[in-house]
């Protein structure tokens, strides 16, 4: 897969981003309801991404993870656990959880899918267009479960499937920073938009 790795700043120790999601993208009409039908070129992570969460396509994980662990995983010292960002919205399968664990099994590390939640506020971050107004939207939504049983503080590796402005990553970061057990935090995210 062709990459563009670009580094992202926030409240994490480091972090960085496998590529663009969208190239191109131009309204080409309208379907039977009256909604706008978009003619969209995306980078191959970007398609890879949209197939696994928009069309279920669950066979993508294995290339996306693969890319994670080959092209990103790399730049971080010492990780100790994965950590799936939390869903904003309930699915039987969760795409980042899926994410998360295929690099686990990759890179040989523990993935806690339940260290952190995230409380449902009815607020679609997506219609929100400021960092401000995400962060307002955000604040005390992310709850830690303390469920590591090893003594010692442990590097964490955050995954996300698309990054904005951050704000979701840095209020999930925020409330990883409480829990003791955690010493450097990494992020890791498939596009960025």
């Amino acid at each position: 897969m062709k990459v563009n790795i670009r580094q992202i700043a926030g409240n994490w120790d480091a972090g960085y981003v496998l590529d663009k999601h969208s190239l191109h993208s131009e309204v080409v009409g309208q379907n039977a309801l009256g909604y706008p039908v978009w003619n969209t070129t995306r980078t191959e992570a970007g398609e890879a991404l949209f197939q696994l969460k928009y069309r279920g396509d669950f066979s993508q994980v294995e290339s996306l993870a693969a890319e994670l662990s080959e092209s990103i995983y790399p730049r971080f010292d010492r990780v100790g656990l994965i950590v799936p960002m939390p869903a904003s919205n309930f699915r039987n399968r969760q795409p980042v959880t899926e994410l998360a664990l295929g690099l686990g099994r990759l890179v040989g590390k523990p993935v806690f899918d339940e260290l952190l939640t995230k409380t449902a506020n009815g607020q679609q971050l997506k219609d929100l267009t400021s960092k401000a107004d995400k962060q307002a939207a955000l604040a005390d939504s992310f709850t830690l479960h303390e469920g590591i049983s090893n003594e010692g503080r442990w590097n964490a590796l955050l995954v996300d499937d698309l990054f904005h402005t951050g704000a979701s990553l840095e209020a999930a970061c925020t409330a990883l920073r409480t829990y003791r057990k955690i010493d450097r935090i990494y992020v890791a995210a498939v596009t960025w938009r």
